[in-house]
């Protein structure tokens, strides 16, 4: 990663112009079954249709808050990213009433109506499927998201000294989520590119969010993230580790 990357938006650029191809994210969901991995090319495709949703069909401007009532999932952290690419503030788990703007998946519909601004709704089903009929006064993220351009420009630079993230009632500017994400990665066996980390920890804290997403990609690293881990017995976690050749776990 380059020195000089001072928002998670830069640490994505910094990546994929090092090694497109190489895993970044891979999701298990214990569950359901399912098994995505995402590439660092894929990933940023996702994240690059998603922020111009965000900045084009829901007319999201820098500083504005998005509440964000999602799980650890691939998806959630798609969307942690495209908050980052067009500067907005991803509140997670934050307060639907409070937020410009808020995502939601399965469980928090109803909570999300709270929200006066556009709301849009995750099925969070395997392959990324639609519903058969949205939520009430949601939008479809899979039925909004394919049609969205591939490349994404953002209306203006995003400060890196501005807000970036909530969580667990912290706030955070994009470069302290940086900085954050680098100092703490040593204490996590991140030691760069190479090093994959398994983390089964939820998103609703700074600590699940920095294993989960945050301190892989700041080292160039990757992550394995587990969904529902618990329902698995520590023989099939073992198998898992040395399948994805995990060199680092946060459970």
């Amino acid at each position: 990663m380059n020195a000089t990357d001072r928002t998670p938006a830069d640490l994505l650029r910094s990546a994929l112009a090092a090694d497109p191809a190489r895993p970044l994210v891979t999701f298990y969901d214990d569950a359901t079954g399912e098994r995505v991995e995402l590439s660092v090319a894929t990933f940023a495709n996702w994240v690059a249709k998603t922020a111009n949703l965000l900045q084009g069909e829901l007319s999201a401007e820098p500083g504005e808050r998005v509440a964000l009532l999602l799980p650890a999932h691939w998806q959630t952290a798609v969307w942690l990213l495209a908050c980052s690419s067009v500067g907005v503030v991803a509140d997670v788990g934050g307060d639907p009433g409070a937020a410009d703007h808020v995502v939601a998946g399965p469980g928090q519909f109803e909570a999300g109506l709270a929200c006066s601004g556009e709301r849009v709704a995750l099925s969070l089903a395997p392959l990324g499927r639609r519903f058969p009929t949205p939520p009430a006064g949601y939008a479809d993220y899979a039925v909004e998201v394919p049609s969205q351009g591939d490349r994404f420009v953002p209306y203006g630079p995003v400060d890196p000294e501005e807000p970036a993230l909530i969580v667990a009632g912290a706030e955070y500017t994009s470069a302290e989520v940086v900085e954050m994400a680098r100092s703490e990665a040593p204490a996590l066996d991140l030691t760069g590119p190479g090093s994959r980390i398994l983390s089964a920890l939820s998103y609703d804290t700074w600590e699940g969010l920095s294993a989960g997403l945050y301190a892989p990609l700041a080292t160039g690293g990757s992550v394995v993230l587990c969904r529902h881990l618990e329902q698995l017995g520590e023989d099939t976690v073992a198998k898992r580790i040395e399948s994805e050749r995990v060199t680092a776990t946060a459970r």
